[in-house]
């Protein structure tokens, strides 16, 4: 027999009884768990995070109210950017089962596909995750004069009671996130009204008053796209819709696809078998219109759509609902036997149908449209032709580089990522991972010796990228910086491969580090836009200052990441503390480092809105407008005070 060494088969195995074996309750179990039922906790700072979540559970509720033609209005009050109040004018919660319906999971009235045909939340799940995960929560339903109200905390019951009013039927709900569980956290108002916005454009008519403001959409996904484009589409937008679907969309002068696809009101930002089905049937409707030897990538360069089905008790791939599995649009039969009208039809026949036979009638009937449309996809065609030699050469330089020496190290999270295996989607590791792109040895040296191997990786530039505007794609091959850069986030075909959620910018804080952020943000917007759109491009603030004072021995120290942090740092640490200026990323000690891009790691989220169109801002800044740019930085100009060490 084989002899070998096994250090653990000579430990002490721990002790196993039947006090070990718990039972928990409903809400211990959310609160033992909550990334079963939220995915990620967070602080808010992300539109991922655990907050928005349980904001979008209350809110589906109402929505599913407003789909059964039950309430046109929703009102959502915010206090202090940390508790939140829902109020719908829909039929109301039983008042029996109110109790139940807030604190027991597996129970709701959405079973019943007859109250809820097309719902989001079919599994009972989420009131209950937002009660239990707070620690104030209040339900309220009002039905036919009589209302009552349930106050939790944590999960728990506080008080019960009924009384007879005046107030207008439907639910009001209340809740304070547990601030033991989401850390610091804050809500984002412009979070919430992108989200608030997503509803309304899903749902025509409905009215959502956000703190007194009101959001309401007449045009559906034809606003969605006018109020999310930051470039002139180059024809209308084509605007189609069915009972179970309905599609909104055009072509504008940027590089890659842009897509926004939602199931039963919910915003799928994973996609799913929706948008596939669209984006395969879009491209081969155009071109079999045609009639010509069309590459898919071609006719969908520059491509930007929205896609919502209805589908009867969908599936997705996750609790947090942002990734649709299903494959057909209903099951056969409902809970009493019926069968369904969609029973059996996939979801990729049904979407492929409806564009097939809707986008060829548009096409036929708008020759305006068909014209602007070919002159856009010849275009494509022209610059990728152009373009092949090169393309093909720098993929294979970027497959023989040593990325992971020379340029990139990479995270655990992705080095791991060939072994395979059933991925938890609501915990993906992924959704956690970054990438520091840095310049020079020194800085990228130090961020590599702070960094969390497991979720953050690296890639160093050499000197300053070029300047990439006005130029054609053809400069994201030719260039290795961007050719290794693309390579290593993987996004040369769209985001779908997207390798980390966050792209993160650290340069020094001076004018150099300054330029490279415009660099950098330059060379996303002209060819890969909706990275930005999609919110992964993020630049690190450092700090400016060290401010610390040797108090009995030991020294008291506080980072300043302004002046007016530097003036409040001397005042605490009293007279004559020691001041660092921090002129380089490189001059802070990885030690120091670590504290910086960690946890309490501070990032600015770049962004973009309607009103950035992006062909002007980069015209202006990055441009040749010489002259005019001068003026404006002499008008703008403010002038520091000399700071001595």
């Amino acid at each position: 027999m084989e002899e070998f060494n096994n250090n653990e088969s000579t430990q002490t195995p721990v002790a196993y009884t039947e006090d070990n074996i718990r039972h928990l309750s409903d809400m211990e179990h959310v609160r033992t768990r909550p990334g079963m039922y939220i995915g990620r906790l967070g602080d808010g700072s992300q539109v991922e995070d655990g907050i928005y979540v349980l904001l979008k559970e209350v809110v589906d509720n109402c929505i599913d109210e407003f789909k059964m033609g039950a309430g046109k209005r929703i009102e959502i009050q915010m206090e202090d950017n940390l508790r939140v109040s829902v109020r719908d004018y829909g039929r109301g919660i039983p008042l029996g089962s109110l109790v139940d319906a807030v604190s027991m999971l597996n129970t709701g009235g959405k079973y019943d596909t007859k109250a809820f045909k097309k719902s989001v939340g079919l599994n009972g799940v989420g009131a209950k995750a937002v009660n239990a995960l707070s620690t104030r929560f209040i339900a309220r339903s009002v039905r036919e004069g009589q209302m009552r109200e349930a106050v939790f905390s944590k999960g728990e019951l506080v008080s019960d009671h009924t009384m007879p009013t005046n107030e207008e039927n439907g639910t009001y709900i209340f809740f304070e996130p547990d601030a033991t569980l989401f850390l610091n956290y804050h809500f984002r108002p412009e979070f919430i009204e992108t989200m608030l916005r997503n509803y309304t454009y899903l749902n025509t008519g409905l009215a959502i008053y956000y703190n007194g403001h009101r959001i309401i959409s007449r045009n559906g996904l034809e606003d969605l796209l006018n109020d999310n484009m930051t470039a002139q589409g180059l024809y209308p937008i084509i605007h189609i819709q069915d009972e179970d679907i309905e599609i909104a969309f055009t072509h504008s002068p940027q590089y890659g696809e842009e897509y926004y696809s939602f199931v039963n009101g919910q915003h799928t930002t994973q996609g799913g078998t929706h948008q596939s089905a669209f984006k395969e049937h879009i491209a081969r409707t155009i071109k079999e219109f045609f009639g010509k030897n069309m590459e898919f990538q071609d006719i969908r360069n520059g491509l930007v759509a929205a896609v919502a089905i209805n589908v009867i008790e969908p599936t997705f791939e996750s609790q947090t609902k942002i990734k649709l599995g299903s494959l057909t649009m209903a099951p056969e039969k409902d809970s009493e036997g019926n069968p369904y009208p969609l029973s059996g039809v996939s979801v990729n026949k049904f979407v492929g149908d409806f564009v097939k036979e809707n986008v060829d009638n548009y096409l036929h009937k708008h020759a305006d449209v068909a014209e602007v449309l070919l002159q856009k996809i010849q275009e494509s065609e022209k610059e990728r032709k152009a373009i092949a030699g090169v393309t093909k050469i720098a993929r294979e330089r970027a497959k023989k580089a040593n990325l992971h020496n020379r340029k990139l190290r990479d995270c655990r999270t992705h080095l791991n990522d060939a072994k395979g295996g059933k991925k938890d989607e609501d915990n993906d590791p992924r959704l956690e991972s970054s990438i520091f792109i840095t310049e020079g040895d020194s800085a990228s040296g130090s961020i590599t010796k702070s960094r969390d191997v497991n979720t953050q990786a690296v890639f160093s530039l050499r000197g300053k990228p070029l300047n990439s505007f006005g130029l054609t794609k053809k400069v994201v091959y030719e260039n290795e910086e961007f050719n290794l850069l693309q390579a290593a986030l993987n996004i040369e075909d769209g985001l779908d491969g997207l390798r980390y959620n966050k792209v993160i910018v650290a340069t020094d804080a001076d004018v150099d580090g300054m330029h490279i952020r415009l660099l950098m943000i330059t060379f996303f917007l002209q060819f890969f836009p909706d990275l930005i759109k999609k919110g992964h491009v993020y630049i690190l603030q450092t700090p400016l200052f060290r401010v610390r004072n040797r108090k009995k021995g030991v020294y008291e120290t506080i980072y300043c990441y302004s002046e007016e942090e530097r003036s409040a740092a001397i005042e605490e640490l009293g007279p004559n503390p020691e001041i660092t200026r921090f002129k380089g990323l490189g001059e802070i000690s990885p030690d120091e480092f670590r504290h910086f891009i960690g946890k309490d790691m501070r990032l600015e989220q770049v962004s973009l809105k309607k009103t950035d169109t992006v062909k002007e801002l980069l015209e202006f800044y990055m441009g040749k407008n010489t002259m005019e740019r001068q003026n404006f930085i002499i008008d703008n100009l403010v002038v520091e005070e000399d700071i001595i060490d």
